[in-house]
């Protein structure tokens, strides 16, 4: 989800079945669709929010590279999807997220009321514990993780 022009899709197309790619940008899925020359992934302009999951094939997981931020109601988004999505056994999803506890700065930013974040389309960004506690909200457990470069990478598992 948030496939942008598709180079992360083709590289895990090299490694699974199928895989599908989803990008509200048009444009970014145009060029996902020119430059791929693989069989196994298609590409679905759409807002993942809204998007209906159901008539895809079952899934192995989900990546959410730097998208979460973007997500306005994000618990509801991630109830929402992992419902409709038909999964194989192991619902895991391996996820990105940018921290605002990334250098002091930032943090002094937004209690100032001065702009802080990375992107102005972002609607949060994350403390480790903000992140664990939204995931758990939205029934989902960090596996593993690690943090580098003022981002969290997570591996979760749907409970």
């Amino acid at each position: 989800i948030g496939c942008n022009s598709g180079l992360m899709a083709s590289f895990m197309a090299e490694k699974a079945r199928y895989v599908y790619g989803i990008d509200i940008d048009c444009t970014l899925i145009d060029k996902a669709i020119e430059n791929n020359i693989k069989k196994n992934i298609e590409f679905f302009c759409a807002d993942a929010a809204t998007f209906d999951y159901s008539p895809l094939e079952k899934i192995d997981f989900i990546t959410l590279s730097n998208v979460l931020e973007h997500v306005d109601n994000r618990v509801s988004f991630l109830k929402r999807m992992i419902k409709q999505v038909k999964w194989k056994s192991n619902k895991r999803l391996l996820i990105r997220v940018p921290m605002i506890d990334r250098e002091w700065i930032t943090i002094i930013k937004k209690e100032m009321q001065v702009e802080w974040r990375l992107d102005e389309t972002h609607y949060t960004e994350y403390t480790f514990d903000a992140f664990k506690e939204e995931l758990a909200d939205s029934g989902i457990i960090i596996e593993s993780h690690h943090i580098r470069w003022g981002e969290i990478y997570a591996v979760c598992k749907v409970v």
